[in-house]
């Protein structure tokens, strides 16, 4: 993990395990969405978000906003960036009806507002973004390698173009979300992407960067045989 660049975020919304990931500096920031706080059972977002924030001070926190339309997300944005230094407001790049939320990416980092763009899936959208932002103000532009890759289309060239449009202004890093295994993490980092956001049972696997392959056979022959005895299953 030392001789690694990119940065690797957390994926998720258990205030626990965040805790637990904050403290043992296994990772090096975090990322929430709604679809996470439901499956936490987050019942307060303020609440959660205060929690959240108080807990871990000095590391980079996602927030997201809930609203569909511009002028209420611009009111949520508002309430979210005042719950710490460390936090960015997740913005989509789009809303539910396909309409570009652009303006109100221009006006929020236009203030200064630290922002996450999220649910970005083309280099259109990452050329917008990267023009419509402040040069200079802190700004995640997230791109969903993960599920570009789930349609059966290779996400590397997309990223890799994504690396030059994001780091020709500063203060913007690219962000690669919908991290799919470890190795994710190897090529974020091969081809300078900023940071990778990853789920729960990816930063697990994290200690096992650059561990030897050779060891392995045994290893997996070992989980056998310890599944097989508490299956309590014979052919003999």
């Amino acid at each position: 993990m030392k001789d690694l660049n990119v940065e690797v975020f957390a994926d998720g919304a258990d205030i626990e395990q965040m805790k637990s990931a904050y403290n043992n500096k296994e990772v090096d920031g975090f990322t929430t969405n709604p679809s996470l706080m439901a499956k936490a059972g987050i019942k307060d977002y303020k609440q959660f978000a205060e929690d959240a924030v108080k807990a871990i001070p000095d590391a980079s926190i996602s927030f997201e906003v809930f609203a569909d339309d511009m002028e209420t997300m611009r009111k949520e944005a508002e309430i979210l960036m005042n719950y710490g230094q460390n936090v960015f407001v997740k913005i989509p790049v789009v809303n539910t009806k396909g309409e570009s939320l652009i303006p109100l990416i221009k006006e929020l980092s236009a203030e200064n507002v630290q922002l996450n763009v999220t649910a970005v899936y083309t280099i259109e959208q990452v050329k917008e973004i990267v023009d419509a932002v402040k040069e200079g103000v802190p700004t995640y532009v997230s791109v969903f390698a993960g599920r570009i890759a789930d349609t059966g289309v290779d996400p590397m060239p997309l990223m890799k173009e994504a690396v030059e449009v994001c780091h020709s202004k500063e203060g913007v890093k690219l962000l690669w979300a919908s991290c799919r295994e470890l190795y994710n993490v190897i090529q974020a980092d091969e081809i300078g992407c900023d940071i990778i956001t990853c789920p729960g049972d990816v930063v697990k696997k994290l200690p096992n960067i650059g561990r030897d392959i050779n060891e392995l056979s045994v290893d997996t022959v070992k989980g056998f045989a310890k599944d097989i005895k508490t299956s309590g299953l014979a052919i003999l």
